[in-house]
């Protein structure tokens, strides 16, 4: 069991969990074992979002990668994908976001990616613990002019708005339309201001909300996470579409003119039938994960797709994704994998990439998301003990009640049981046609979970 590192590097409160003791130390330790795979002085990238204790915890990281000896570029405000894409463009060998992503804002967090702007592997994370709880930390000093030196980057910036003109300009300029607007919802996060940029650059039109971070507003009430605000603002203003990111840029969530909600699986279906036109569309295939709704699995079926299945976790889609070549997945919150672009979920291109996609049907955004039909869904969670979280697989009369749940839904629905990673809790997610009936189901299973594993 991991100390520091969880699903998705390490997050906490800021200041009191996440301290900037903890930090420097993390830092220290990311520095000696990059340096260990690099076998030499490893430069290294930091971005953070607009959350109040950025500064805070990218001070403490400067101090633990300089105090090693490693060099550092400082990028400023920036999603999470912009410095993935840096990574690879300025050949860095490694980079850090700081960031609690869809959190509220007194979390923080810290995600390590590699030379190929992907998030390091397990393997890695652990090493890093392995050496922050070792002796080794008192001799990981550099003195003299082995002292790592810092520097501001923030115009790298400029470089990602490249990166869109360079890949979309022509083709966008030749679909876009004078009568097509777009909601921008940047949750007072890390896509403030470069969003504006990418729009400007591609001759976009836009409206924009929540893009005036003060250190505490970002993700409240507002982007991916609490996409009313925007599905109002769509409506109310006539817009042709909407797009929510969340605090670091690497999910969104769209809106239609109705104001409907278009979530990760509908923006895949969208995102392949468009990409399979252009034979772009790797091996038919959309890589998803065990949450993705029975309605993706049925469009994938009719349309002859191939669905594959991963752990939940956008990086867990982007290991499958890369082993077999794929170049199309995500998550249903969002997180969509476009490999030919970008190694992580982006946001801001998951929206240039959909308003191609509506611009090139002459459809309104509602009518191409009517492709996927979603089935309800819902969650209900089981308590159990720790050290039994996992015997629901043996349990015979679990089993038994899985299975003729199964056999009544006859395809038209879907059980599924996921012992969670951080809490004493299995979570029973159950599919189907009436959101009364399966919520009803749900909280048998679980109770029945509860009573046969308390």
């Amino acid at each position: 069991m991991r100390k520091y590192f969880g699903t998705d590097g390490i997050r906490r409160i800021a200041n009191t969990e996440l301290t900037p003791e903890l930090v420097y130390k993390v830092a220290k330790a990311a520095g000696y074992v990059f340096s260990k795979h690099t076998n030499h002085v490893p430069t290294i990238l930091i971005g953070r979002d607009t959350r109040l204790s950025g500064t805070l915890i990218e001070s403490a990281m400067v101090a633990g990668f300089l105090s090693y000896g490693a060099n550092v570029k400082l990028l400023g405000v920036i999603p999470t994908p912009a410095v993935a894409y840096l990574t690879r463009k300025l050949k860095a060998d490694a980079s850090v976001v700081i960031s609690a992503s869809h959190n509220t804002y007194d979390f923080n967090g810290i995600k390590f990616f590699s030379n190929k702007g992907t998030k390091i592997p397990d393997s890695m994370e652990e090493e890093i613990e392995e050496v922050m709880e070792s002796d080794k930390m008192q001799e990981l000093i550099a003195v003299n002019d082995k002292i790592g030196v810092s520097e501001y980057r923030e115009d790298l910036i400029d470089e990602y708005v490249y990166f869109f003109r360079k890949n979309f300009d022509n083709h966008i300029e030749n679909l876009n339309r004078i009568d097509f607007i777009v909601g921008l919802d940047t949750a007072n996060g890390a896509t403030y201001k470069v969003a504006e940029k990418v729009f400007k650059a591609l001759g976009i039109q836009y409206q924009i909300i929540n893009n005036a971070p003060n250190g505490t507003n970002i993700n409240d009430g507002c982007g991916s996470t609490h996409i009313e605000m925007l599905k109002k603002y769509v409506v109310e203003n006539k817009l042709s579409v909407g797009f929510a990111y969340d605090g670091d840029g690497d999910r969104c969530l769209a809106v239609d003119e109705n104001g409907e909600e278009i979530d990760g699986d509908k923006i895949m279906a969208i995102l392949s039938q468009y990409l399979r036109k252009q034979g772009k569309l790797s091996k038919d295939t959309i890589v998803a994960t065990v949450m993705s709704n029975l309605g993706l699995h049925k469009f994938a079926k009719e349309n002859e797709f191939q669905l594959l299945q991963t752990k939940v976790g956008d990086r867990y889609v982007l290991e499958e994704m890369l082993k077999g070549g794929y170049n199309l997945g995500g998550e249903q919150s969002g997180h969509i994998i476009l490999l030919d672009y970008n190694p992580t979920g982006d946001g801001i291109l998951t929206s240039i990439m959909l308003i191609q996609a509506i611009l090139e049907t002459n459809q309104p955004a509602s009518a191409i998301a009517k492709q996927v039909t979603l089935y309800p869904q819902v969650l209900v969670n089981a308590k159990v003990s720790n050290d039994k979280k996992y015997e629901y697989e043996k349990d015979e009369e679990i089993k038994k009640a899985i299975a003729n749940l199964e056999e009544e839904f006859a395809g038209n629905g879907r059980v599924l049981i996921r012992p969670s990673g951080t809490e004493p809790l299995i979570r029973v997610m159950i599919e189907g046609e009436n959101k009364a009936d399966i919520a009803q189901k749900a909280q048998k299973v679980a109770n029945l979970i509860e009573k046969r594993l308390h």
